[in-house]
């Protein structure tokens, strides 16, 4: 089966690729020859999803899935949430978005937080939408050279490393991402069934 996924970031490709089964081919926007942003104004991390994906299914009615993901942090009303991205501003860096949410914490003690990945697949016409969460709480320091984005600071639940001091495999295996795309497979693996 083929889908496009309508990403430009390489990172979340190439997990998502390692997610699916075998049978599943993923297109990246890369792959179509489309390098142009998709704008990502809207109020929520569903609606972000949902703009992505129709804009592409518009574009080349081709089945399509977009997702959009945030942190949110307790402690901070559950910022950066759908600005997670572009927290410090519109250059979307890593690094810089870090040490915003550090900054912004301080000495604070109550560090839960979640990342919140919603799927939006347009499928032959029509619209799904799978959720993944996973709760943790911020680390003190970024550690690990793995992953990208928040993954130095965010430490899941049950564990004590942060999710770029794991593999990609033990990643994949608890992640927000892999919760919602494990929803997407069941949800595609009934449609062919």
């Amino acid at each position: 089966m083929e889908l496009v996924f309508a990403s430009h970031n390489e990172n979340k490709v190439s997990e998502v690729r390692k997610i699916l089964p075998p049978n599943f081919k993923i297109i990246s926007l890369n792959d179509l020859n489309f390098f142009d942003e998709i704008p990502e104004d809207e109020e929520t991390i569903e609606k972000n999803a949902i703009f992505k994906s129709n804009f592409i299914y518009e574009k080349f009615k081709i089945n399509v899935f977009a997702d959009d993901t945030g942190l949110e942090i307790k402690a901070l009303n559950n910022l950066p949430g759908v600005k997670s991205a572009r927290y410090s501003g519109l250059e979307r860096d890593s690094s810089k978005n870090i040490n915003k949410v550090l900054s912004n914490l301080g000495e604070e003690s109550d560090r839960k937080a979640r990342f919140k990945t919603v799927i939006s697949l347009n499928f032959n016409g029509e619209l799904k939408l799978f959720e993944g969460i996973i709760n943790g709480k911020i680390n003190y320091t970024p550690i690990g050279d793995n992953g990208f984005g928040y993954d130095p600071i965010f430490i899941p639940n049950n564990f004590n490393k942060t999710f770029a001091e794991m593999s990609l495999t033990q990643k994949n295996k608890i992640s927000h991402r892999s919760i919602a795309i494990n929803k997407l497979i069941s949800f595609l693996g009934k449609v062919y069934d």
